[in-house]
């Protein structure tokens, strides 16, 4: 079943146009919703769903006053998660980072080897195997009997899925050989093609819904209440690597397949190991060549360095490891018409240009709507409403315009002109030096920036509320039961009044309360990331979590640095000058002083300030996880690495001297520890020196540490 989309723009659409549309849409995503919740037989893509979602809200959003009483806006989904218990991984079940071309494969090869230090002729083996677009799932053994299997979920918290993953045949329920008393498996579960037609075969015959695609069709079989539904699905998996371990298993990601293999979880017969970035190149094209004969979906390949001790020394960045990486497939194109150039507004006061397209499948997926990025892009490829353009999903995911079709432009086309006033509130649009992005200075009297702010506080990174989705932000802000974040977690008194909007009851309200209830209990970091602070993404925000440790220690460092920089505006490059706290900031590595002023910049704000004021007073913000190290001899030392270091590179340095528990900041002070020296050192060795603070060469580090 295919969506069906307006190509009327919501900007022209008439008040009877927009009812009668209104009409159906509330028909056909309220027939969508029994199919995916109640039936579990998905009738369209969630790409194709969310386009019909995001009209709906377009149009509510131009006309609020025929809001429909049955709207989807209204209606909570996502019931069936709510009979699975929840399961939090030992170790979290992270991301991949993505490269969408050969040369992005070269770079992974050259970061690899610069972070590594290795040198240009070493060989960096990897293993390469199809990325499978299925359901992953964590497979639990306990002295070799199956005991729990879980979702990903967000990487942190899954779905228990154990009595489901049970009816399967391919698990393993006791693995006889020897193995680790505690071992965690994980893997990809998917349905072949062949079992899925024949499925939708079926349910022909039985005159039910057919799933859209094997991959829906899959998680949806996964995730059944009823596990007799499970078992009636021949569902399939592929074991490719692990997560909780109470022994060693292997020396290479090579060897840990075939230990796989042994005990007797299927492994995918087409891994590889490729010594160097041509023949991992040289595979995927095999792979892409071989993709349509395949019984099952892939979407690219995944590259490993196959040395587990080299694993473990680049460990991660954010929420992805350095070692592995996804080499997707080339994106879909298609060409359609850009009807219009609407502005939209961000959290941060960005003005992002959005292109309003004649609706266009593309891979399987209805796209209306793609991103311009900015004003330079829209520039330098001379994009104008009205143009043929060429489409395309990058990364199978976000569509973008690749390029215009100027044989087929309009001859009465004009360039586009970017306003230099924010559409939402009428303050000014500005360009600050050295970026690309226009902002709207208007702040939190902006009604689109404090609208975006709480959906991202809300946000699956952020606080990630069950039933709390930007549509209910948006409904609850036009009621004024949301303004604030602090709003959030007073909803319990309006109780009554959630009860009485339509398709709500107790049932839904109490569901709602309670997921809220259970996120007053959240991770510094989380909090850190939730407040939307402009720069300060995932990563930046575990940063400042472990640099400061609590809340209140943060708190007070910010409000001081905020002070300091106030005081002194006209400091931009010796942050130092400016003051402790501030310098402080500025030297957590990945910082720096535009970042620092940022942050610096938000706190100032009273009304921020009151924000974190009032949601402290009614959360608990756990302290950051300090990593083990009662046995290091740095743990709580600041540490200044500089020169070339010839063993290990900087970046390596860094992690492992973060991993043994000490803070490395980028200049010296007088509460630095060590400064640890390569080849030509430079300043900081001097000033080290000049303050006595103690100057180790990389031998005297690695005797140190204990390398």
């Amino acid at each position: 079943m295919s969506t069906k989309i307006s190509v009327t723009a919501v900007n022209d659409l008439t008040a009877a146009q927009a009812e009668q549309e209104l009409a159906r849409l509330a028909e056909e995503i309220a027939s969508h919703d029994q199919s995916y919740y109640q039936n579990d037989a998905p009738s369209v893509s969630d790409a194709e769903y969310d386009v019909l979602r995001r009209r709906n809200q377009e149009i509510e959003a131009r006309f609020p006053d025929l809001v429909r009483d049955d709207t989807p806006s209204k209606k909570v989904g996502a019931a069936v998660t709510s009979g699975f218990a929840k399961v939090k991984h030992a170790v979290p079940m992270l991301s991949l980072g993505n490269a969408f071309n050969d040369e992005d494969v070269h770079d992974f090869f050259g970061r690899v080897r610069r972070f590594l230090g290795l040198k240009d002729d070493e060989q960096i083996e990897v293993v390469a195997e199809p990325k499978i677009d299925g359901l992953s799932i964590s497979l639990r053994y306990e002295n070799g009997e199956f005991a729990l299997a879980a979702t990903r979920g967000d990487g942190q918290e899954g779905e228990n899925v154990t009595a489901n993953v049970a009816t399967m045949q391919e698990i393993s329920k006791t693995i006889a050989a020897a193995v680790p008393d505690v071992l965690e498996v994980r893997g990809e579960v998917y349905l072949g093609h062949a079992a899925f037609q024949s499925i939708n075969e079926q349910r022909e015959k039985d005159n039910e819904a057919t799933f859209a695609n094997p991959r829906n069709a899959a998680a949806g079989s996964l995730r059944q209440l009823d596990s007799s539904i499970t078992a009636q699905r021949p569902l399939q998996i592929f074991a490719y690597a692990w997560g909780e371990l109470s022994a060693p298993i292997a020396d290479t990601q090579w060897e840990f397949l075939q230990a796989l293999k042994r005990w007797g979880f299927p492994v995918n017969p087409l891994a590889r190991i490729c010594a160097s970035a041509e023949d991992a190149v040289a595979y995927h094209k095999e792979i892409s060549e071989l993709r349509a004969d395949l019984d099952y979906d892939i979407d690219g390949i995944v590259y490993k360095v196959n040395r587990l001790d080299w694993q473990q020394r680049l460990g991660f960045v954010s929420r992805a490891p350095r070692w592995a990486i996804a080499h997707k497939f080339p994106a879909e194109r298609a060409q359609t018409v850009l009807k219009e150039i609407t502005i939209q507004v961000g959290r941060t006061g960005a003005l992002t240009p959005v292109a309003n397209l004649v609706p266009i499948t593309v891979g399987g997926v209805v796209v209306s709507r793609a991103t311009l990025h900015n004003a330079d892009e829209i520039e330098r490829k001379d994009i104008r409403q009205g143009d043929t353009v060429t489409i395309q999903r990058a990364g199978d995911v976000i569509p973008q315009v690749v390029e215009v079709i100027l044989d087929k432009r309009p001859k009465d086309s004009t360039p586009f002109v970017f306003p230099d006033q924010c559409p939402e509130c009428g303050s000014l649009a500005v360009r600050e030096p050295d970026e690309a992005v226009i902002r709207c200075t208007g702040g939190l009297i902006c009604p689109a920036q404090k609208l975006e702010r709480l959906k991202h506080f809300v946000s699956r990174q952020a606080f990630d509320i069950d039933g709390l989705g930007g549509k209910h932000i948006d409904a609850f802000q036009a009621e004024g039961l949301v303004n604030t974040p602090g709003d959030i977690f007073r909803l319990h008194e309006h109780h009554e009044q959630l009860r009485q909007r339509e398709g709500w009851g107790d049932k839904s309200v109490d569901n709602l309360i309670a997921s809220i209830e259970q996120r007053r209990t959240i991770p510094l970091e989380r909090f850190i990331y939730a407040l939307g602070i402009r720069q300060v993404g995932q990563a930046t925000g575990r940063q400042l979590a472990l640099h400061y440790g609590s809340l209140m220690s943060w708190m007070t460092a910010m409000k001081q640095a905020t002070s300091e920089r106030q005081a002194n505006p006209d400091e931009p490059k010796k942050a130092e000058l400016v003051g402790e706290a501030f310098s402080g900031l500025c030297d957590i590595d990945g910082i720096g002083i535009s970042m620092a002023d940022d942050i610096v910049q938000f706190i100032g704000e009273p009304q921020n300030l009151a924000v974190i004021e009032d949601l402290a007073a009614s959360l608990n913000v756990e302290d950051a996880t300090q990593p083990d190290t009662s046995s290091s001899e740095i743990a709580g030392k600041i540490v200044v690495f500089t020169g070339t270091l010839e063993t290990i590179s900087r970046a390596e340095a860094k992690a492992t001297a973060e991993a043994l528990g000490a803070k490395v900041t980028g200049s010296v002070s007088k509460k630095t520890d060590y400064v640890v020296i390569g080849a030509d050192p430079g300043s900081k060795a001097t000033k080290a020196r000049d303050l006595g603070i103690p100057v180790l060469s990389e031998s005297e580090w690695q005797a140190l540490i204990g390398s």
